[in-house]
C-alpha cells in the first residue's frame, strides 16, 4: 500500500482556560463561582490570572493588583502556586504526548500538536481531538479549550473562538467564513499600530483585509509585511510544530515590595536570581555564554548590561559574580531607589561538557543543586561574608520571564518556579561548611520556606 503524500495537515492547539485560577478553584471546591484573582499580592503586584467570574468585573491578566482589588473588592486573591501548577500542566503534556510525538508547550497552559498521519493510529482528527479535550478535563480537573485546523494560526485562532472550555474545527473549506468576520488585531503580529493603520485606511476585519490587493499592502507597509498581511488575510502558515524549542535565554527577575537604595542590598538580590537562573540552566542541561542583567529604578527608567564570557558555563558562582560586577561596572542612583532587578542567561549551548573553573569548585555547583532538590528551589541564595543576611521581603519572583535573548523580562509572575514575598522572620544556614573543601570566603544562605 502506498502513502499519500498529499497528507492534510492537522494541528491542534490546546489552551487551559484561566489556568492558574482554575487550579485554584480545583484545589479549594468553595472558590468555585466565586471570582478568583491570583498573582502578586504586594503594592507593586500584578494579575497573572483571573477566572472567568473575575473578568465579569474587568479584571484581567497583567493589570495592577490594586486595580483588580478596585474592580472586584469582593474577589478572592491568591499567590501563585507554581509548583502545583506545574503539576497539573504535566499532566496534560503527558496527554498530548499520548497522541503525538510533536508537541510544542508554549508555556504551562498551552501547546500545539501536530496530529497529521496521526489517523492510522487514532482514527479521524475530528475524534481525536475530542478524546483530548475529553482527557484533559476529566485528568486535570482542570476546563480548557482546544482548536483544531490546518496550521498553527487557524489552530490558536481557533482555540479563542472555542473559549471558555469548549472545541473548535475548522476545515479547509471553512477558513474564509471563519475568518472573514475577526478583526485584523486577532492576526499574529498585527499589533495596535498595524491595526490603527489599517482602520485609518477603511480595514478593520480580516474579510477587509483579504480584499484589499497585494501591490496596495506592499506600498502601505512594504513588501515584507505587505506580503505577511496578506498571508495572514488567507490563513496560510507554514510554521512547524517543534517538538523541542531551542532555548534562547533563561531569565529570573523580581518585582519589589519596596525600593532597593542600598549597593550591598542590591548586589545581593541579584546573586540571589543569579542562582536561580543556573539552577534552571543545569535543569535543562544547557551552558550559558552571556549573563545579563536588568534595573529599573523607581522612576521606571530601565537599563540592560551584558557579558559574553570566556567559556560556557552553569556554575552559580561565576554567574553571580559576573552579575554583580556589571552592577558595580555602571552607576547606582541611591536617591533613587530600584524597584526591579533581573538577571539573565543567554547564548546558550548544551552541556554536553562542563569546564573545570580554576578559581571556583565544582563541588559548590553540585552541593548547591543537591540542597535545592532537597528542600525546594526557592529557599536557597548564594551568600558572600561582608554582604549581610538577606532581605526578609523579596518580592515577587517570576522565573517564567520571556524565553527570548531580546524579549523583555516581564512582571506577571507567570511561568514556572515563580513565588510570592514572604514575611517569615530568616534563618540562614551557612553551607557548605569545610568539610566540602570549599573557600569559606563562598557559601550557600538558605532562605525562609514559603508557606
Amino acid at each position: 500500500m502506498g502513502y499519500d503524500c498529499a497528507m492534510a495537515r492537522w494541528i491542534l492547539h490546546v489552551d487551559m482556560d484561566a489556568f492558574f485560577a482554575s487550579v485554584e478553584q480545583l484545589d479549594r471546591p468553595e472558590l468555585r463561582g466565586r471570582p478568583v484573582i491570583v498573582g502578586g499580592l504586594g503594592r507593586r503586584g500584578v494579575v497573572s490570572t483571573a477566572s472567568y467570574e473575575a473578568r465579569a468585573f474587568g479584571v484581567h491578566s497583567a493589570m495592577p493588583t490594586a486595580r483588580a482589588r478596585k474592580l472586584c473588592p469582593h474577589g478572592v486573591f491568591l499567590a501563585p502556586r507554581f509548583a502545583r501548577y506545574e503539576e497539573v500542566a504535566a499532566t496534560m503534556r503527558t496527554i498530548l504526548s499520548a497522541f503525538s510525538p510533536v508537541v510544542e508547550p508554549l508555556s504551562l497552559d498551552e501547546a500545539f500538536v501536530d496530529l497529521t498521519g496521526t489517523e492510522r493510529l487514532h482514527g479521524p482528527v475530528e475524534r481525536t481531538a475530542g478524546e483530548i479535550h475529553r482527557r484533559i478535563r476529566t485528568e486535570t480537573g482542570v476546563p480548557c479549550s482546544v482548536g483544531l485546523a490546518p496550521n498553527k494560526l487557524l489552530a490558536k485562532l481557533a482555540s479563542e473562538a472555542a473559549k471558555p472550555g469548549g472545541a473548535h474545527i475548522v476545515h479547509e473549506e471553512d477558513v474564509e467564513g471563519f475568518l472573514s468576520p475577526l478583526s485584523v488585531s486577532r492576526l499574529w503580529g498585527v499589533g495596535p499600530q498595524t491595526t490603527r493603520k489599517l482602520a485609518e485606511r477603511g480595514v478593520h476585519t480580516v474579510g477587509d483585509l483579504r480584499r484589499v490587493d497585494a501591490s496596495l499592502l506592499h506600498s502601505w507597509f512594504g513588501p515584507a509585511a505587505g506580503a505577511q498581511l496578506w498571508r495572514l488575510a488567507r490563513g496560510l502558515d507554514e510554521s512547524p510544530v517543534h517538538s523541542t524549542r531551542d532555548a534562547k535565554s533563561i531569565s529570573q527577575e523580581v518585582t519589589y515590595p519596596e525600593d532597593l537604595f542600598r549597593e550591598e542590598d542590591i548586589a545581593r538580590e541579584l546573586r540571589q536570581l543569579a542562582v536561580a537562573a543556573a539552577s534552571r540552566l543545569a535543569e535543562e542541561g544547557w551552558l550559558a555564554t552571556t549573563v545579563r542583567i536588568k534595573i529599573r529604578w523607581a522612576d521606571f527608567t530601565t537599563r540592560t548590561r551584558q557579558v559574553r564570557l570566556p567559556e560556557p558555563t552553569d556554575h552559580p558562582v561565576l554567574i553571580a559574580d559576573e552579575a554583580v560586577a556589571l552592577l558595580r561596572r555602571g552607576e547606582v542612583h541611591p536617591e533613587v531607589g530600584v524597584r526591579l532587578l533581573g538577571v539573565g542567561l543567554a547564548g546558550l549551548v548544551a552541556a554536553t561538557f562542563r569546564p573545570a573553573h580554576l578559581f571556583v569548585p565544582l563541588q559548590l555547583g553540585a552541593a548547591l543543586q543537591q540542597i535545592r532538590s532537597r528542600h525546594g528551589a526557592h529557599p536557597l541564595s548564594l551568600g558572600v561574608p561582608g554582604e549581610g543576611h538577606p532581605r526578609p521581603e523579596v518580592g515577587i519572583l517570576d522565573s517564567g520571564a520571556k524565553d527570548d535573548a531580546d524579549a523583555e523580562m516581564d512582571e506577571r509572575g507567570r511561568g514556572r518556579g515563580g513565588g510570592g514575598g514572604v514575611g517569615e522572620r530568616n534563618r540562614a544556614m551557612r553551607l557548605p561548611n569545610s568539610d566540602h573543601g570549599i573557600p569559606p570566603r563562598q557559601g550557600l544562605v538558605l532562605l525562609p520556606t514559603r508557606g
